[in-house]
């Protein structure tokens, strides 16, 4: 890997907007999918108490689920047309063409990369390619090998400490270190694809960008989903939740709640992240679930929801993602975490401070396209719970 300013390999780094298309999500709205059944021992507990069961992995992940569900209910030709009309609801965003020089090489014919945004927006029309409008705690590289029958999700820790170019068109990557959620608030999704392809030297192909908030109306649109509480707390935001350790059965609002807790684990906003994944793996398994598939009526819910809860950049294309992904089964995605050596104190500031060595290995593994072969030789830095209490 070539080594450049600021970036994850550079010899100087010493650390490794929602659509306004009225009533989208309406068939989900006032439909929690739970019932609110208090749980034994809780006093305001939320979400129906389940036994916990093996999960039931859907065979079908990530956009893939659209493609197939219509062809098998349209046919070809209906298919085509209908998903030519749920692309044509997607918010739109161009990250890219200030991105003019500095840029990492594409490494991998035919691997893709994806930079995975979320965000809780204080405006769902705020746009996204400039500072101060929005603000991002999940951030997580999304790599599909050219085999394109597995998918490898990096979260990257959103205090983790990295070089930030002053602005997106710069070529270098300067000398400015700060958290790597900051690129967002200071430059929008420009300045922090910028930021990203800077520290890891992995050109980026594609965007995503999730407004948590309206992830609300997609959980929702599934009539809810099961999340395993790896311990008892109550959440710091109103109304006070208690979520109780074991399989729960959360509604759009509680789901989000749950994910957003951090203060009350050890591990604090690893656990936070941690929950993110989780939430993500339990949305795939319901979409891909026959009940979803077979229904058209909620179906349709989900995706007018899901349009309404992600913006993409120009290039993305609905139909040709699925293409891409058909092979790809919920089983088939590995959750990670960029390496690093936990928190400390840097400038009077708490900050993550990457693993250089291990990050540098990681992400050439990436722009290689070998990330199989690295996770093989590697134990792997998913955020596993640090014990359950």
């Amino acid at each position: 890997m070539a080594a450049v300013p600021g970036r994850a390999s550079a010899s100087s780094r010493p650390g490794g907007s929602a659509s306004s298309r009225p009533g989208g999500s309406a068939s989900g709205r006032g439909r929690s999918g739970s019932a609110r059944v208090p749980v034994a021992g809780g006093g305001n507990t939320y979400g129906a108490a389940k036994k916990k069961v093996k999960p039931r992995w859907g065979r079908i992940a990530l956009v893939a689920v659209i493609a197939l569900a219509l062809c098998g209910g349209l046919g070809l030709g209906g298919a085509w047309l209908y998903a030519k009309s749920v692309e044509g609801d997607l918010s739109r965003t161009d990250p890219f063409s200030a991105l003019t020089g500095g840029r990492p090489a594409k490494k991998a014919d035919g691997a893709m990369n994806i930079l995975l945004v979320g965000s809780d927006s204080r405006d769902p029309d705020a746009p996204t390619d400039r500072g101060g409008e929005w603000r991002t705690d999940t951030i997580i590289l999304m790599h599909v090998p050219a085999s394109q029958d597995h998918a490898y999700l990096i979260s990257m820790p959103r205090d983790l400490h990295v070089y930030i170019p002053h602005q997106a068109t710069d070529v270098e990557c300067g000398n400015r270190k700060a958290k790597i959620n900051a690129a967002y608030a200071w430059g929008g999704m420009p300045l922090l694809v910028k930021t990203v392809e800077c520290f890891t030297s992995v050109r980026m192909d594609h965007v995503m960008l999730i407004d948590f908030g309206g992830f609300k109306e997609v959980v929702d649109a599934l009539g809810g989903v099961d999340m395993d509480i790896e311990r008892t707390i109550t959440s710091i935001h109103k109304p006070k939740r208690t979520f109780t350790k074991g399989m729960m059965h959360l509604n759009g609002e509680e789901a989000l709640d749950y994910a957003r807790q951090r203060k009350q684990f050890p591990d604090g906003d690893f656990a936070r992240m941690r929950h993110q994944q989780q939430l993500l793996k339990a949305l795939l398994d319901k979409a891909a679930s026959g009940g979803t598939l077979t229904n058209p009526s909620k179906l349709h819910g989900f995706l007018e929801a899901m349009t309404s809860a992600v913006t993409v950049d120009n290039d993305f294309r609905l139909v040709d993602m699925a293409i891409q992904f058909r092979g790809i089964r919920s089983a088939d995605l590995t959750f990670m975490t960029s390496p690093h050596l936990g928190s400390q104190m840097v400038n009077g500031e708490s900050v993550v401070v990457s693993d250089r060595t291990k990050a540098i290995e990681l992400y050439q593994a990436v722009a290689n396209d070998k990330v199989k072969e690295w996770v093989a030789a590697h134990t792997s830095p998913s955020p596993a719970a640090p014990g359950r209490g």
